[in-house]
């Protein structure tokens, strides 16, 4: 009896111990099998960032293949893309290299290539052939709503790219209804300089305020302010060099300062070796919240002139050239707040934004250059500002709306002081505050196009109200940068 309760008991022993036996074989097991796959993955991602380090190697070891050079190699952007998939690495793990190689839009060519087509159909109740800002010496710029009915407008061709590991170039050539081609900017920018420094140098517009570093397809309006059309005939180009420095800090902090020919109106190409003028510039900006973001900045313009004709009449209605000689200094503050809920600007987002400019002029003004060719002193102190705000109140739809505001300030004309001519023979000049009112609504179909209704009270003459409606649309092909704030 005691025998076989000795071999029950051990039966069971066998019974409990067997099961528990081949668990611990196969938590073995399993545990060996785990540690082989680690072990291939941890084999294949070192591979797979061996074979992505030896790219980035060459792609910034060789030239450009516009220049020359080859395009980084296709067969190791393959192998690379097959073993991060055998492997089960993200396909980001490949982006870098991607987009060096091409594969990405932005450099499907190198440099990558933009293409902005505008156009417009405007319909004004005065002749845009009249159109003067009163009491400003007219710039000869891109003033006015422009020609009536359809119009091609202003095309844009740019072509971008990482010249090497320590430069950037850039080429933008503005195509306008005419058939006139010039360059917008052709610049090149370091993007190795430490310590948040950059150089820019060639032709770059003016880093000064807010709207004037910005190409005319990302404006809210079809136009610019009355303030940038009187002050600097539209966008001020340098041709020269800039520098910028970013700060370290927790708010957004910048300094610039830029020189160079300073031929762009108010400022005239001078036949000297040297510079003409500077532009000092400074920001900051910073979040409010997670809605709401702001920018502030104050830039001052200093430029010379020498002999900047512009056409006129005398107190008889005959035509006259005069010219102005002498510096001319502007002081600019702009404001701009930006709201989205949360950030997210896809479904509603507003924009405010703001600039005062205050210009003095001093030096010499002729008269009737072809002819009587009068001198006298001439100084003036003029200002202008606008102030407009867009609101997005559905995805892709916009409403706006815009206040323009100049004055032209006390002039002093020598030759007028001095009774030697009448102040009729400078109406151009004459005391006045122009004033403008604009409202726009806009639909974006996608982030490649916009088109855009707009309509606008014009006082600029001075004289009767020029009521302005405008037609625009804008489309973009090809690679294309971000915006700036």
């Amino acid at each position: 009896m005691t025998t076989s309760r000795t071999f029950a008991a051990w039966l069971l022993c066998a019974c409990i111990a067997l099961p528990a036996a081949s668990h611990a074989d196969d938590l073995s097991s399993l545990k060996g099998e785990l540690e082989a796959l680690k072990s291939d993955y941890q084999a294949r991602i070192a591979k797979l960032e061996a074979r992505i380090g030896q790219l980035e190697t060459q792609v910034a070891a060789s030239p450009p293949a516009a220049a020359g050079g080859a395009a980084p190699p296709a067969d190791v952007l393959a192998a690379a893309a097959a073993d991060a998939a055998a492997a089960g690495v993200a396909s980001a793990e490949v982006s870098m290299p991607a987009q060096a190689a091409g594969r990405n839009p932005a450099a499907a060519f190198n440099p990558a290539m933009s293409v902005i087509l505008g156009g417009n159909y405007a319909n004004t109740s005065q002749d845009p052939d009249t159109y003067r800002i009163a009491g400003f010496i007219p710039s000869g710029g891109d003033v006015g709503p422009g020609a009536r009915s359809f119009n091609l407008g202003e095309s844009e061709l740019t072509l971008a790219a990482n010249i090497d590991p320590y430069f950037f170039g850039n080429l933008t050539a503005s195509i306008n209804g005419d058939n006139e081609i010039s360059v917008e900017e052709a610049y090149f920018k370091t993007i190795a300089v430490p310590h948040g420094f950059v150089i820019k140098g060639g032709r770059f517009f003016s880093g000064f305020g807010y709207l004037n570093e910005q190409h005319a397809h990302a404006w809210d309006f079809v136009d610019q302010p009355l303030v940038y059309q009187a002050f600097f005939g539209g966008q001020l180009a340098q041709n020269g060099v800039q520098a910028k420095w970013v700060a370290p800090t927790v708010l957004f902090l910048e300094f610039g300062a830029e020189t160079g020919n300073g031929q762009e109106f108010p400022g005239t190409h001078r036949d000297r070796n040297g510079l003409n003028g500077a532009t000092l510039f400074s920001h900051l900006g910073g979040d409010i919240g997670d809605s709401t973001s702001w920018r502030a900045g104050v830039s001052w313009v200093d430029l010379h002139a020498d002999a900047r004709t512009y056409d006129d009449v005398d107190q008889f209605g005959l035509p006259v050239v005069n010219s102005f000689t002498g510096k001319s200094r502007t002081w600019v503050g702009d404001v701009t707040f930006k709201w989205s809920p949360h950030g997210n600007p896809i479904q509603h987002n507003l924009k405010f934004q703001a600039e005062y400019m205050r210009r003095t002029e001093d030096g010499a003004l002729a008269f009737d250059t072809d002819n009587l060719a009068l001198n006298g002193d001439y100084d003036t102190t003029q200002s202008g500002w606008y102030v407009q705000s867009v609101y997005q109140f559905m995805p892709r739809w916009r409403i706006g709306a815009r206040y323009d505001a100049l004055d032209s300030g006390d002039t002093h004309i020598g030759l007028v002081d001095a009774g030697l001519l009448p102040l009729d023979d400078f109406p151009l000049l004459q005391s006045a505050d122009p004033t403008r009112v604009t409202l726009m609504l806009d639909w974006s179909p996608s982030e490649f196009s916009r088109l855009r209704a707009q309509y606008a009270w014009d006082d600029a003459r001075n004289t009767d109200t020029d009521r302005q409606f405008q037609l625009q649309y804008i489309y973009s092909i090809g690679a294309h940068g971000a915006h700036k704030f």
